[in-house]
């Protein structure tokens, strides 16, 4: 196994940091040939080349940069350890890192994971949203703390993760005032013909409609297949046709876009699940988030 030489990388780190090998002789109080010679050695162990001239500047490569950012968090993290050590606050962050599936109602995400910004601890939460199966890929590579997704983690995967079911709610379909007015009578026989924006193939909520439309022998006109759901919401509002939305959040998404209720169904269900590599739930955040879930978006 080729081990990396920690020296190098911050010889590396520091001409990286000051912008030339001449400052950053003076901070390591070494000679130029000593500093220019450990970073070629860097080089050839990782077999790239980590700066380029620019003018009479150094540029760091493509390579250069991931290898700065991952040196960073090294010696972030070395100094961290000296200040545990000598027993003095890191003022270090505790990270949460939450991957959310793109298909998710924005304005749910939020109620879910809002408590962990309430915790006692200084918490720093990163969202990023995305494609599930990639999400799932990078949590269980401890890329992420948490993936929530309105599906449990597939078996097929091979990847050893547990699915928890934060909750489950049936299914509002809203629109402009106007519209609802005009199709909410007879809800759901009206929707027959009646102007629909739906999440594009594949989502879970597709499917579901797609069922239910099925056994009710209901036909609408599709006007919008519309992958983000804030932006769907958006042609809602603006009158382009009528969506759904979780039950769960009903009141907050016709307050936050103007919209009304054209009716609801029970039978439709929308299930939303925490997935995690623990079996049993003990990240904070991660607690805070299904006890919100449990005991305030889907106590029904």
């Amino acid at each position: 196994m080729e081990w990396l030489n920690y020296h190098h990388l911050l010889y590396f780190w520091m001409t990286a940091r000051e912008g030339s090998i001449t400052r950053a002789c003076r901070k390591l109080h070494l000679t130029q040939p000593t500093v220019s010679g450990q970073i070629r050695a860097l080089e050839r162990s990782l077999q790239a080349k980590l700066f380029e001239r620019s003018g009479r500047a150094l540029a760091l490569t493509e390579t250069g940069t991931t290898v700065y950012r991952y040196a960073e968090e090294i010696f972030a993290l070395g100094r961290e350890l000296q200040d545990a050590l000598a027993a003095r606050p890191t003022g270090r962050a505790v990270r949460f890192a939450v991957g959310v599936a793109d298909s998710l109602p924005k304005v749910l995400v939020h109620r879910l994971l809002e408590p962990a910004l309430h915790l006692g601890t200084d918490m720093r939460m990163t969202c990023i949203d995305g494609e599930p199966d990639r999400l799932l890929a990078q949590l269980a590579l401890h890329e992420l703390d948490l993936v929530v997704t309105d599906y449990p983690a597939s078996p097929r995967l091979g990847l050893k993760t547990f699915s928890h079911l934060l909750g489950d709610c049936g299914v509002s379909f809203l629109a402009t005032e106007q519209l609802a007015r005009q199709y909410r009578r007879g809800f759901p026989a009206s929707l027959n013909g009646a102007p629909l924006l739906v999440p594009v193939a594949g989502t879970t909520l597709r499917r579901n409609l797609e069922q239910w439309f099925d056994e009710q022998g209901i036909r609408p006109r599709i006007r919008g297949e519309i992958a983000d759901s804030a932006l769907l919401k958006a042609f809602g509002a603006n009158g382009n046709g009528i969506f759904a939305a979780p039950s769960a959040v009903e009141q907050d998404v016709t307050r936050m876009y103007g919209v009304a209720v054209v009716g609801r169904e029970e039978s439709l269900r929308e299930r939303f699940y925490a997935v995690s590599v623990e079996k049993r739930l003990k990240h904070p955040a991660v607690v805070a988030i299904s006890q919100r879930a449990r005991n305030e978006l889907f106590r029904g």
